[in-house]
Order: structure tokens, then sequence, then C-alpha cells
């Protein structure tokens, strides 16, 4: 037996629905505008930034950019054009590849992340009560948590 949404769900699930799409836009359209590069990518760049040796295997930096391989895969191969990522042979066994921030991407992404930041308080942030970012991450961390066991 189907389990319907009441209306109370129903009005939650599709403001969460447009609420995040609209978030995700903005953010696009302010890193494609003021950084020349899409939301993804700079999710990319910020993942290699904080890894040890600023540098991931392909895989594991598909997981934290929440993309699948192929996407990233091409990702990445853009910003290498760009100068900010090489790919490296994984060298604990040499199968695998490593993708890895180059002084140029790091740059890119110290250049860009100040407006991103700016972005993310204005959509964000700013209209929320301290309690309801609060509650925002209470709920966010608890879906997550559920998604990933």
């Amino acid at each position: 037996m189907t389990r319907w949404l009441d209306d109370d769900e129903q009005r939650a699930w599709r403001s969460f629905l447009v609420a995040t799409q609209r978030v995700h836009e903005a953010l696009d359209r302010q890193l494609q505008r003021d950084a020349g590069m899409p939301h993804a990518y700079y999710m990319i760049l910020v993942a290699l930034s904080e890894a040890p040796e600023r540098a991931l295997r392909m895989s594991e930096l598909a997981a934290k950019a929440q993309s699948s391989q192929s996407r990233l895969s091409h990702a990445v191969a853009r910003l290498e054009e760009r100068g900010w990522v090489r790919r490296d042979r994984c060298p604990e066994d040499r199968r695998g590849n490593v993708a890895v921030l180059t002084d140029a991407g790091f740059a890119a992404l110290e250049e860009a992340a100040p407006g991103h930041v700016e972005e993310v308080r204005r959509v964000l942030f700013d209209v929320l009560t301290p309690e309801q970012v609060r509650d925002l991450h209470e709920i966010c961390a608890t879906v997550r948590d559920t998604l990933e066991r």
C-alpha cells in the first residue's frame, strides 16, 4: 500500500525541491559570472584543496564531489585544460588515477572563494535565524546519514 504524502509533507517536499534548486542555480550563476567556472568545478577544487597533498583518487573525488565517474572525468579534463588540475598515476597500485590540484588551481579557488561565500550567505544564511541554521544542519545531517547507511 502506498503511503501518500499528507498536505504538510507535500508542502515541505515541494518547498525543499524548489529551494535547493534555486540555491544551486544562484551559486552556479555567481561562480560562472565572477570566476568563469560552474559550481561543480568549484566543488572539485574545494575537495582537492582539503585533501592531503591536494590529491585524491578519482573514485574518492567523485564521491566527494557527488558526481558520477564519467561526469567527474569530463570535468577534470576541462580543469586540466585550464591548468588547475593534473592527473597522476596512483602511487599505490599504478592502475588508478589521482587528481592533483595545481598551484594555479589553488590560486583560482582562492580568487573565487570570497564571492562564493558571500553568495552562500546571501541566498541561504542571511535569511535564516541562528535557530533555523541549527535546525537546517540537524535535518540535513539526519537525511545524509540515513542515505549513507
